[in-house]
């Protein structure tokens, strides 16, 4: 999830490698003959990495808008679908990075592992509504571009960070889940009084026999000493 949001706001290696879509763009408007779309912009390609201008948080994918033309395709759907997406990214990168850390409390603790279900299961839901907009988006768009006798692709790491994530989140709330069901289990005891306790250390009596085994022949001594007046 990083390294998708880091594309295009980051020109170093190999974050600038890293776009949702390339398309062939001559000779639209002030577009570059190919042009790279990113969280943050769209990018020229040259030496087959990404040339990016000014940083915009969430910018959107409208050949229209981005590059004052008139295509057959674009407009409000695609605008919309790619804003949210960025919107919903960070909501669930926020989740994300939360779980991670509640992870942290759910290897001593059951709540731990409850909590960092829940948290994982919030950035599950997120993730999954952004890869969805992110795959409806941006593949019309490639099929638009190709009906329109150009090139275009998509990016294979974006997309492949994105749906791993979402697979990622899946499994870690399944498995947290799973962790706070049966990581207490073993820790459950019966006192004297029949009553349970959850969360404890079982009282050792290793420490009371020690001490009654000095006790008793030390009592049995006394008993011969007296006997013996």
């Amino acid at each position: 999830m990083f390294l998708t949001l880091l594309g295009g706001a980051v020109d170093k290696n190999p974050t600038n490698k890293f776009y949702f879509l390339q398309a062939d763009t001559s000779g639209l408007g002030n577009a570059a003959a190919q042009t790279r779309w990113t969280f943050w912009n769209s990018c020229s390609v040259v030496d087959g990495r990404n040339t990016c201008p000014k940083v915009h948080a969430a910018y959107p994918f409208d050949p229209n808008r981005n590059f004052g033309t008139s295509m057959s395709f674009g407009g409000t759907k695609y605008y919309l679908e790619t804003r949210f997406m960025f919107a919903f990214m960070l909501i669930g990168l926020f989740f994300a990075v939360c779980a991670l850390f509640l992870g942290l409390i759910a290897l001593v603790s059951r709540i731990g592992s409850f909590l960092s279900s829940a948290t994982c299961s919030v950035a599950l839901f997120f993730q999954t509504i952004t890869t969805a907009l992110m795959t409806a988006a941006y593949v019309q768009g490639r099929d638009a571009f190709r009906s329109a006798g150009r090139k275009a692709s998509l990016g294979r790491y974006n997309f492949g960070f994105m749906w791993a994530a979402v697979a990622c989140l899946f499994l870690a709330t399944v498995m947290f889940c799973v962790g706070g069901v049966t990581g207490g289990k073993d820790k459950t005891y019966t006192t004297r009084t029949g009553g349970r306790r959850f969360f404890g250390r079982k009282k050792s009596t290793k420490s009371t026999r020690s001490r009654g085994s000095f006790i008793d022949p030390e009592r049995q001594r006394r008993m011969e000493k007296e006997d013996s007046d």
